[in-house]
């Protein structure tokens, strides 16, 4: 067990940037108890709830590019037309060509097709990243 005396005037340990990304680091681990690691390294388990708070919030959300994977489908060499066609006259077709699937992240999901109004769907967007 390790003793730390607090001489002088301040009471409170200091704990550098790189101690408290350690310390949160290690309670992200899979399994990991945030009483345990905070027992481990003496330090009061509120106060690595704190950092772990505090470290979700300073993030900054600014948009990047993501991997992406285009998925091998089955080409047809003419696609499928239904008999009916939709409000502006145009046939449907029965293959979903040029979809195109964003993941916004906290399970929401955007699907949209090359037939998508680019206009509706810049102020879906806009809506979406107000929240």
């Amino acid at each position: 067990m390790r003793v730390e005396v607090l001489g002088g005037l301040e009471r409170r340990r200091r704990w550098s940037q790189d101690d408290k990304a350690r310390i949160v680091e290690e309670t992200l681990a899979p399994g990991a108890k945030v009483t345990a690691v905070a027992r481990r390294n003496g330090v009061a388990a509120s106060l690595v709830f704190t950092w772990r708070r505090q470290a979700r919030t300073s993030e900054q959300v600014a948009p990047s590019f993501a991997p992406v994977q285009i998925a091998a489908t089955e080409a047809e060499e003419t696609p499928k037309l239904l008999p009916a066609g939709d409000s502006r006259g145009r046939s449907v077709v029965a293959s979903r060509i040029g979809l195109i699937e964003i993941d916004l992240g906290n399970r929401r999901r955007i699907r949209v097709d090359s037939h998508v109004d680019p206009e509706a769907l810049a102020r879906v967007l806009e809506v979406l990243e107000r929240r």
